[in-house]
């Protein structure tokens, strides 16, 4: 695959996980919507790295500011703390007893919040097209 396929196997693949993220929301999954998310916005970010580094892999690697910081994306000091926050979620969705304290905090509300902020980076993530 050249440099413009591998970008678009990272947005397409963030666009199916925003997907599943509404899916899981509507279904009151709101722990793996969270984590899903996450994931759509790392698979955002290694778009991004993809086309401001030289290799066509990114770094197996799961937090968005550190991806972030190898990109040339410049985003608010409000989106960098979102970022840094939402991280939780991937750690708290892969490892069993990160997920029971999420899952006591997580409920509709939480997560719409998380969910309206993810949606907003997205779009700028998207409209700073790799």
């Amino acid at each position: 695959m050249d440099k413009n396929e591998h970008i678009r196997y990272w947005r397409n693949s963030s666009a199916l996980d925003w997907k599943r993220t509404t899916l899981l929301f509507g279904n009151r999954d709101y722990v793996f919507a969270l984590f899903v998310a996450h994931l759509s916005l790392e698979k955002l970010i290694k778009a991004h790295w993809v086309k401001d580094n030289k290799p066509n892999y990114p770094p197996k690697i799961h937090n968005l500011n550190k991806l972030l910081s190898q990109t040339h994306l410049k985003l608010t000091s409000d989106e960098q703390i979102f970022c840094a926050d939402m991280n939780k979620f991937q750690i708290e969705g892969r490892y069993p007893d990160y997920v029971s304290n999420i899952y006591k905090i997580a409920n509709r509300k939480y997560a719409a919040e998380y969910l309206s902020q993810c949606r907003k980076l997205r779009k700028k993530l998207l409209g700073k097209t790799p």
